[in-house]
């Protein structure tokens, strides 16, 4: 279910186009089960042919980013060292007031620029990447256990064109990654918002583990053994993502301002961390998206797992998916009122 609700959907609609000319009363049950199911069909499929994203904001709008920016390619940035100018390109060309970026590396470490150690490891610092991308506030948080090269972490960021006057890094055993997450309390004009940003538990999917989902196979042991390891991969990332879903939730319910939750959420509409979540928010991209909505760049073309959820008192202007593939993650932005 969790890659096939939007196939299932279509071939619901192949049955009821074969039943409308064999036995077109039998027809009504396809009606009857699309009103049901309507409220979460919309968050598969928005009922909207087309969706216009324009750059420039309206005056006084706030226009929120959120993007899995992959380390900004450091791993390979010797390999492809404009990758992740393209990215910071990008992100200047749309202007966000409010970036959350998830699996953020960067060093908040000041350390001697001259050294042979820093041109060996020359990533960018925090102070550099809010210079660079225009953003006089922000909210760096992550576990030591996650360090790259001692002075680069990997975490959770949140950049703000408005002032913070209160952030913080909410986490839980094992402190891992995922399970925590990160707010910040940012101010715009009269109003204070609290704004989320979250990463749920992936699934963890291996290069063997991708190309044995391009092409599934049971004709032998190691076909099977490959079945068994997605399936316990699948079980362990919903558990996960039940218990952190459940914490953010209470985290949103406790919060004294209207809220913003950005994130990758690593897992579909109508699933539990997406309905837990989003209770009594609404979700930009039903307001104002189209069609599919894809995030995810790999496995199937339906995984839209990234969201900005907002309180329902925010007009959602405008929302847009950036459709370039320079992280394995499209970047998601919406314009609010």
């Amino acid at each position: 279910m969790w890659l096939a609700g939007f196939y299932l959907l279509l071939v619901l609609c192949l049955f009821f186009i074969f039943w409308l000319y064999v036995k077109p009363g039998w027809s009504l049950l396809f009606v009857i089960t699309m009103l049901l199911a309507y409220r979460p069909l919309t968050n598969i499929l928005p009922l909207r042919l087309t969706a216009h994203f324009t750059e420039t904001k309206q005056a006084g709008d706030c226009r929120i980013m959120s993007w899995n920016v992959a380390q900004f390619d450091i791993l390979y940035n010797k390999q492809r060292p404009d990758l992740r100018d393209n990215m910071m390109d990008l992100i200047n060309d749309y202007k966000p007031d409010i970036a959350c970026f998830q699996e953020m590396v960067a060093g908040d470490t000041l350390i001697n620029l001259n050294t042979a150690y820093y041109r060996k490891y020359s990533f960018f610092s925090v102070y550099e990447y809010a210079a660079k991308l225009d953003f006089t506030h922000y909210f760096f948080s992550y576990n030591f256990k996650d360090d790259f090269l001692n002075h680069q972490h990997f975490g959770l960021m949140i950049f703000s064109k408005y002032p913070i006057i209160n952030k913080q890094a909410v986490q839980y055993f094992p402190y891992d990654y995922n399970s925590n997450f990160q707010f910040a309390d940012i101010v715009k004009g009269a109003d204070t918002i609290r704004v989320f940003n979250i990463h749920l538990q992936s699934l963890k999917f291996s290069e063997e583990n991708l190309s044995y989902i391009d092409k599934p196979s049971l004709e032998n042991k190691t076909d099977i053994q490959q079945s068994k390891n997605l399936l316990s991969k699948f079980r362990n990332g919903f558990i996960k993502r039940q218990v952190q879903a459940d914490r953010i939730r209470a985290a949103i319910d406790s919060s004294p301002y209207r809220v913003i939750v950005c994130g990758d959420f690593n897992d579909v509409p109508n699933s539990y961390a997406y309905k837990t979540i989003g209770e009594n928010l609404q979700n930009a991209y039903v307001q104002k998206g189209a069609g599919l909505g894809r995030t995810f760049t790999g496995i199937a073309p339906t995984l839209r797992i990234d969201n900005i959820f907002l309180h329902p008192s925010f007009a959602v202007r405008q929302y847009g998916r950036i459709a370039k593939k320079l992280s394995d993650h499209f970047p998601i932005i919406a314009d609010i009122e």
